[in-house]
């Protein structure tokens, strides 16, 4: 597909440099350097700059809430990459932070508008979810943060090996957790998951899940198992899901998306049958769109439905599916 790295979170060029990340030296000099940068993460949210939300806010790296502030979910800051001068990048979780009448009702939902101010930073720096600005964000700063929220989240769950049981360590610059009571090695994970753009004829199939917006639909998503190609998955998923069976499957594009830690497979696969059985421990409804009716729903004229959440890679393969440029 000939705009696949055209997706939210698609491929900035960034420079991960990951090379450095053992070599202490390197490290050392990279951080003592004035132009490193570090980006604050507070319980999954990033640190943006409030006018118009579309621009990551940047701390230096010897700022008081990196080298001395309150912890979070990484022991050091954890290093992302090199920026277009060479200067060093850098993200640090600040979890720990807790203020007196602090709005935390709507942290981790699935619409999130909430922003804090902590109060060691400047006027017009919030954390703000990611979901909510994506789309505003520019491919680098949108890499950097889907970087930086999914390593974050992943040390978050992955304190104890899982060998032994002993608590690990951060090393490689925040890339990886050594056990020091049995040598176990760990990385971060990516869990592979598979989104199917199902057509029949005309139509596209669409479905819920309970827990939704009212009216809100996307494509059906699931995740890869242990032994399965990609091809594989989409014909169970959408099997189980929707009891629709699927011939001819085909890659379109993938997106990283880190809530927590998913590289989403986006596919398009031929239905050969129309009759829908949902699953309703999976899913809360599924509905056969048609593309004048999928173009309505997009103009946000349709009384019924919402389309895909825009960021997301279903709402970008609807709307190169209307298009007509799959290719």
């Amino acid at each position: 597909m000939k705009r696949a790295e055209q997706v939210t979170f698609g491929g900035s060029g960034l420079n991960r440099a990951a090379h450095l990340r053992g070599d202490a030296a390197a490290m050392a000099q990279a951080t003592a350097h004035l132009s490193a940068r570090c980006l604050l993460v507070w319980r999954g949210k990033l640190l943006l700059h409030v006018d118009g939300l579309d621009r990551l806010a940047w701390v230096p790296i010897d700022h008081p809430l990196v080298t001395d502030g309150p912890g979070g979910e990484s022991d050091i800051p954890i290093f992302l990459g090199l920026d277009d001068t060479g200067a060093a990048l850098f993200a640090h979780d600040i979890s720990g932070w807790t203020a007196k009448g602090l709005d935390t009702s709507t942290v981790g939902a699935f619409v999130d508008k909430s922003e804090q101010q902590h109060p060691d930073l400047p006027e017009g720096q919030v954390f703000a979810e990611l979901r909510r600005v994506m789309t505003r964000l520019s491919p680098r700063d949108a890499e950097l943060a889907a970087t930086a929220k999914a390593v974050i989240g992943w040390h978050s769950t992955h304190k104890f090996c899982a060998r032994c049981g002993a608590a690990s360590d951060m090393v490689q610059s925040g890339w990886q957790r050594s056990c020091p009571a049995c040598g176990g090695q760990h990385f971060p994970r990516t869990d592979p998951v598979v989104i199917m753009l199902i057509t029949h004829g005309n139509d596209v199939l669409m479905g819920r899940s309970p827990g939704w917006p009212e009216g809100m639909y996307s494509l059906l998503a699931g995740f890869v198992e242990p032994g399965e190609t990609l091809e594989a998955a989409v014909r169970r998923e959408v099997l189980e899901e929707a009891g629709i069976p699927v011939g001819r499957v085909g890659y379109l594009a993938s997106q990283p998306w880190p809530f927590p830690a998913s590289l989403m497979f986006g596919c398009e696969g031929e239905a050969l049958a129309r009759d829908i059985k949902v699953d309703p421990v999976e899913l809360e409804d599924a509905i056969w769109v048609g593309r004048s009716e999928m173009m309505q729903v997009f103009a946000g004229d349709h009384p019924t439905i919402l389309p895909a959440r825009k960021g997301a890679i279903a709402h970008f393969l609807l709307q190169n599916w209307l298009a007509d440029t799959l290719d």
